[in-house]
């Protein structure tokens, strides 16, 4: 199935113990691109939720966020900087000594000073909070899933009625070139004929000029390859997975095809017709854009 590179989705639970929120949100992006903000508590458990979510997810930029709190006795501990509070020791005496001013000081004005005593977590591993995170974590991922395939849905909906009016489109100009050569060999002996003024005309410098002209303005090449090129589009549009990129490098060439097509008209039926062919390419090419 197709899916969207934007999504969203969100979980939560709570017990006794803790409430954990986990919330992801993703925009269009060329790789894989995980960015985690999470409580330091997490750290451990980062590597680990990485690959998990790689699992599930191709392409595109994804902010996971992750909240936590912890009901249970408190996880945070005071910690005591000894070095720093004697590196405040050190430079106050030095004051005193290089101004000649009083240098007293105690402890308690100590304890005041920046970093000298912190706030800090525990940071043990805890298997029960990761049993309980990860389902957090799959529902969450669920839900994001979910989400990018409903609009990828919508996305190979889209784009399947584009590349059939792209479809008709050939048709057209399949349909019409050939009558152009027919109308330029008219116009030619016309001349001719008027030029000569009832002179006998060379049929076989005719034809060759007519060969000439039908070699220059043959687009069959190009269309074969656009149709088949438009083909493969909506064959791998119902092969689904993770094919964005492919489909931006088929897109790719559809453009070069109608490039061509558009430089060899001699019409202004299938001038109009590749200009409209590029405008409908160009479509796709953005839509494609945000397919994983």
């Amino acid at each position: 199935m197709i899916k969207s590179m934007t999504g969203f989705g969100r979980s939560e639970s709570v017990t006794k113990e803790r409430k954990i929120v986990v919330e992801m949100k993703s925009v269009n992006h060329r790789y894989c691109d995980l960015n985690i903000k999470m409580p330091r508590k997490f750290n451990a458990f980062e590597a680990d939720m990485r690959n998990h979510l790689k699992k599930y997810i191709g392409r595109g930029k994804v902010d996971i966020f992750i909240t936590y709190e912890d009901y249970t006795k408190s996880n945070v501990y005071v910690k005591y900087n000894s070095e720093i509070a004697g590196e405040y020791v050190d430079h106050i005496k030095e004051i005193g000594e290089e101004f000649s001013i009083s240098s007293d000081i105690n402890a308690a004005m100590l304890s005041r000073y920046p970093e000298v005593f912190t706030l800090e977590e525990k940071s043990e591993v805890d298997e029960e909070l990761w049993d309980d995170f990860v389902k957090v974590l799959d529902e969450a991922t669920e839900q994001f899933v979910d989400s990018r395939i409903r609009e990828g849905e919508a996305l190979k909906k889209d784009l399947t009625e584009k590349l059939n009016g792209m479809l008709e489109m050939v048709d057209f100009i399949e349909n019409t070139s050939p009558s152009l050569v027919e109308s330029y060999r008219e116009r030619l002996e016309n001349k001719v004929k008027e030029l000569l003024d009832g002179a006998a005309i060379d049929e076989n410098r005719i034809a060759a000029e007519v060969v000439i002209y039908a070699d220059k303005i043959c687009v069959d090449e190009e269309t074969v390859r656009l149709r088949s090129h438009i083909e493969n589009t909506l064959s791998i549009l119902e092969q689904g997975d993770n094919v964005g990129r492919k489909l931006d490098f088929v897109a790719q060439e559809m453009n070069r095809e109608a490039n061509t097509i558009l430089s060899k008209a001699d019409s202004l039926d299938i001038s109009n017709k590749a200009i409209d062919l590029k405008t409908e390419i160009e479509k796709v090419r953005e839509q494609i854009q945000n397919i994983e």
